[in-house]
């Protein structure tokens, strides 16, 4: 079975910190994850290998192997791509740009995490601040 970077459980906790009040006013708050794949989503054979494929687990199989987390927020996960984030393209970026803006103009989305690897990392940080209508 193939095992995904402890880190990412991590990053996903992480990612979700930003919204404590909504939890100790007993609500969740709505959380659209946008998957993209990359070191995040990483795999190898064993949880002890030190190489891993990046790209390989989907966001379900992330959302779902973290326990307790659908408690911290209401959590929806998305797979705008499974690729190595060395292998992202300007169509993957175009299409998480328009994905992103269309979550921003519902009332529903309280928060939007976009999980990416580490090769690309500030250049798509950066197109998405381009390229995002609200910031």
């Amino acid at each position: 079975m193939n095992r995904f970077c402890r880190s990412s459980v991590v990053f996903l906790l992480l990612a979700l910190a930003p919204f404590p009040n909504a939890l100790a006013q007993g609500s969740k708050t709505n959380v659209v994850v946008l998957a993209t794949g990359g070191t995040i989503a990483g795999a190898a054979a064993t949880g002890a290998q030190s190489s891993y494929t990046s790209g390989k687990v989907t966001i379900d199989d992330m959302l779902n192997s973290v326990p307790g987390i659908r408690e911290l927020a209401n959590l929806k996960g998305e797979q705008v791509a499974n690729v190595g984030s060395q292998d992202m393209t300007f169509e993957i970026m175009l299409k998480l740009a328009k994905r992103i803006n269309e979550l921003l103009e519902t009332n529903d989305v309280d928060g939007i995490v976009v999980t990416h690897g580490t090769d690309t990392l500030e250049k798509k940080a950066f197109f998405l601040n381009l390229t995002l209508l609200s910031h």
